[in-house]
């Protein structure tokens, strides 16, 4: 079993020998230690990249185009319209895979045309072992993983992170907003912005690990346990209330069970 800081060098090693890169950079907790890793070893050699679509929170590209400046990287930002994909948007439960395919496509092309030798992305050693059909497109396209041929796991990405001063390093993760929705029930833009602005109330008011699940006309919150009292506040409630409501759900409920990670993957 490796140490922390024998992956980390095993993470350096696997960077030196790529030369030239093209991060797919999210602005996250893996995307960015992964960019500070890159930074580190490769110098200017590398290129960070985001794809901006109605798919991603538009304060989670702000963030990104923030972290990769304070770390004097090299951004630019390409449209992804993924809405535009009927097979994607039929939302079936190979969706990411769907997604994953056309994105990493874009950055494939994106990164001949700036230069760089190869894509990388900031997949890690726990997402083995989670419904991650994305995964099955990175592989397919030849995308390296080197946090997860490191082996570093999240917990020691967010530990490292802190050790390197990374304002991410206890960011709560995220993911897509399609990710909100029931497998089959068709995805379009009215309700990633409904979902979007939803989370955004929730994050205003206490910014925690969250998500907002849309069923139609009801919004199930997932939130940690521990913060569960904190939001049922006679106060709290009713500001959720009104805003959600505003926003175009009818009812609004509380997960029991608090938030969990893939949480739509539960009934395959």
């Amino acid at each position: 079993m490796l140490s922390i800081d024998q992956k980390f060098d095993k993470l350096k090693h696997t960077l030196i020998s790529l030369k030239s890169v093209l991060v797919a950079y999210s602005g996250g907790v893996d995307s960015t230690f992964l960019l500070k890793a890159a930074k580190e070893v490769l110098g200017d050699s590398i290129l960070a990249v985001t794809a901006v679509s109605s798919l991603y929170p538009a304060h989670e590209i702000g963030q990104a185009v923030n972290l990769a400046s304070s770390l004097q990287v090299k951004h630019l930002t390409i449209q992804n319209n993924a809405l535009s994909n009927n097979e994607f948007t039929k939302n079936s439960s190979d969706r990411c895979y769907v997604c994953k395919k056309n994105l990493f496509l874009q950055f494939k092309s994106f990164a001949d045309e700036q230069n760089c030798e190869v894509v990388v992305d900031g997949t890690n050693a726990d997402d083995v072992g989670t419904y991650r059909p994305g995964m099955q497109a990175l592989k397919e396209l030849e995308i390296i993983s080197p946090l997860l041929i490191s082996g570093l796991k999240k917990d020691e990405i967010r530990q490292l992170s802190k050790r390197f001063g990374l304002l991410t390093w206890d960011r709560p993760s995220n993911a897509c907003l399609a990710s909100r929705f029931p497998y089959g029930v068709k995805l379009n833009e009215t309700d990633l912005i409904k979902v979007e602005k939803a989370e955004a109330c929730l994050r205003n008011i206490n910014d925690v690990q969250l998500r907002v699940r849309h069923y139609g006309d009801t919004a199930r919150i997932e939130v940690l346990p521990q913060d569960l009292k904190f939001y049922l506040e006679d106060k709290i409630k009713s500001e959720i209330i009104t805003t959600f409501k505003n926003i175009g759900y009818t009812y609004i409920t509380f997960d029991l069970e608090g938030f969990r990670s893939g949480s739509m993957d539960e009934i395959l």
